[in-house]
């Protein structure tokens, strides 16, 4: 997924959305809800969990999916965090930041009791080092982006024009922390909540060296929970409440436990025997919990698609004709997908910004609404473009790789999807790879495929949080896309119009209709999570932009 938001995910709707936070209450036992929750906070705080998807990295610099990003917003804290009412509240910063007259320099002073689980204090020098990695070429960090045009000189960095160290960033004592930015930033708090933005203890990486991150003993925490029992690979991990935590008051449970299952039966098996308290429900397993209590359907900014690459190997795909990826986009029926894959309340997405995210600066209308359906599912017209673009190949056939994860949900969709493709695009051969997440990641980051389907949630609330993934220097794009329109369309909304929010919203518009247009890539659907949970099971907070899970209130009553 994730990010995007790839989803990652990583990961990612925002100022202009609902969040869905505590989300308490409702029973398995229809017949007496309240015998299972009894209002009074039990003695042992301890949530049992289940992720889909191993930890790929630890490194917080390095992370680019939606489970590191979870884990993460519970183990480390940056300048800031959002609250179970999606409020932006202060983190590491002591206090709201001086900011000076022309809107481009931040002064935060860092909290006097923030500390590192290893009792080093948190200081401006930590997200100075961090912050540097994230830029530095050499790091090779894929949401290095996300910073260019914000810092000052992050994009001159990123290119290798300019050295780390002239990042628009400076510890002006212990405690004093001050960014200058290359332009005005209407989401910048929005930015400091997450994980390329959070501080890193220099003298511990530097003396753990290549083994820093690698399992959870290789690091140090700032946030409200430490990271335990995970070797790097497993797949199981426990937070545990950080006792060196500045808001350790607020954290309520001692204990979490997560072990990774990709098999739904497997854990709806566990849910029913109390074996977990929480889960997602996806395809024909929600339809058996069907007017259950426990079941919740929360929205979400992730929006799924086909990520085509155009280039494996050194030589270029078929997917390098504009024709073969629209007739690919519009080949296979959306709404039967959601409906009978699905099964969660996830509706067709026919552009790549998700219903929800933000509104017209200017008539309040919804970004999707206003810019419509543009890449819809249509047979007849799906046909004339492969008939068109194999003409334009010399070939009368095409065999391609559909990459995907190896959960059970996942195999089902390609099934899906191969059926779709195959017979309403004669000639072509689809072939299957499922693979664990952390395997296609890293498929993804060699770009060793031919189309994928990935995944993005809203970090921020803005469009470009989605539009800014294909830019051609963009290091989450990892499909060989270029387009020279979209990229200045891009360029200006990050810059120049940024003064002008009308402006730069219909840029925005037309940067998605440029996208799709050309096919950049194929949307399938916006997420809609269909979650099981316990009705003892209090003050999770369910970040729709982001990370997308906060334990810090979470807590359990008496049952």
């Amino acid at each position: 997924m994730k990010k995007g938001k790839v989803m990652g995910i990583l990961g990612v709707a925002l100022a202009s959305t609902v969040i869905l936070a505590a989300c308490g209450g409702g029973s398995s036992d229809k017949s007496d809800n309240a015998s299972n929750d009894s209002g009074k906070m039990a003695k042992k705080q301890e949530l049992n969990l289940i992720e889909t998807a191993e930890i790929p990295t630890m490194d917080s610099v390095m992370n680019t999916d939606a489970v590191g990003s979870t884990v993460m917003n519970n183990v480390f804290e940056g300048l800031y965090r959002k609250d179970l009412k999606n409020n932006i509240v202060l983190g590491m910063a002591k206090e709201e930041p001086q900011i000076s007259e022309d809107g481009l320099t931040y002064t935060f002073k860092i909290r006097d009791d923030a500390n590192w689980s290893n009792g080093d204090p948190v200081t401006a020098n930590d997200f100075v080092f961090a912050w540097r990695r994230v830029v530095d070429p050499n790091t090779a960090a894929q949401f290095s982006y996300m910073m260019s045009g914000i810092v000052e000189n992050a994009t001159e960095i990123t290119k290798g024009e300019k050295p780390a160290t002239d990042l628009g960033v400076k510890a002006l004592d212990d405690k004093t922390f001050e960014v200058k930015l290359a332009a005005e930033v209407p989401y910048f708090k929005d930015l400091l909540c997450l994980t390329m933005f959070m501080p890193q203890n220099e003298k511990y990486v530097t003396e753990q060296g290549d083994s820093f991150a690698k399992n959870s003993e290789k690091l140090v925490y700032n946030g409200p929970f430490q990271l335990t029992e995970w070797d790097g690979t497993g797949l199981s991990w426990v937070y545990k409440k950080n006792d060196t935590y500045w808001d350790k008051k607020e954290v309520k449970l001692d204990t979490i436990k997560v072990d990774v299952v990709k098999e739904m039966s497997t854990a709806l098996n566990l849910y029913d025997s109390d074996d977990i308290d929480m889960m997602k429900l996806t395809g024909e397993y929600v339809q058996t919990k069907e007017g259950d209590p426990d079941l919740k359907n929360i929205p979400t900014s992730s929006v799924f698609y086909f990520k085509y690459n155009q280039k494996r190997n050194g030589s270029d795909t078929p997917l390098a004709n504009e024709n073969i990826r629209k007739a690919i986009s519009m080949a296979f029926d959306k709404q039967s997908y959601s409906d009978t894959i699905l099964k969660n309340g996830s509706i067709p997405a026919d552009g790549f910004v998700p219903e929800g995210l933000a509104k017209d600066p200017k008539n309040g209308k919804d970004f999707r609404k206003e810019n419509g359906n543009i890449l819809k599912y249509n047979k007849k017209e799906a046909a004339a473009a492969w008939k068109k673009g194999l003409k334009e190949l010399g070939v009368d056939k095409v065999e391609l790789e559909l990459l995907s994860d190896d959960t059970e949900n996942a195999k089902r969709s390609l099934e899906f999807m191969q059926g779709q493709l195959e017979e309403n695009l004669p000639g072509l051969t689809v072939k299957l790879k499922n693979v664990p997440f952390k395997v296609r990641i890293d498929l993804n980051n060699k770009m060793d495929y031919d189309i994928q389907v990935a995944g993005w949630s809203a970090d921020f609330s803005d469009p470009v949080s989605f539009l800014d993934l294909f830019t051609t220097d963009n290091s989450n794009n990892r499909s060989n896309f270029s387009n020279a329109k979209y990229d200045e369309l891009l360029e200006n909304v990050k810059t120049t119009s940024l003064s002008d929010p009308e402006k730069r919203w219909d840029e925005m518009r037309e940067a998605e209709k440029e996208l799709l247009k050309a096919a950049g890539i194929g949307p399938i659907y916006q997420r809609y999570n269909a979650v099981l949970e316990k009705p003892f099971v209090k003050d999770v907070g369910m970040q729709l932009v982001g990370p997308e899970y906060s334990y810090k209130w979470a807590y359990v009553t008496s049952h």
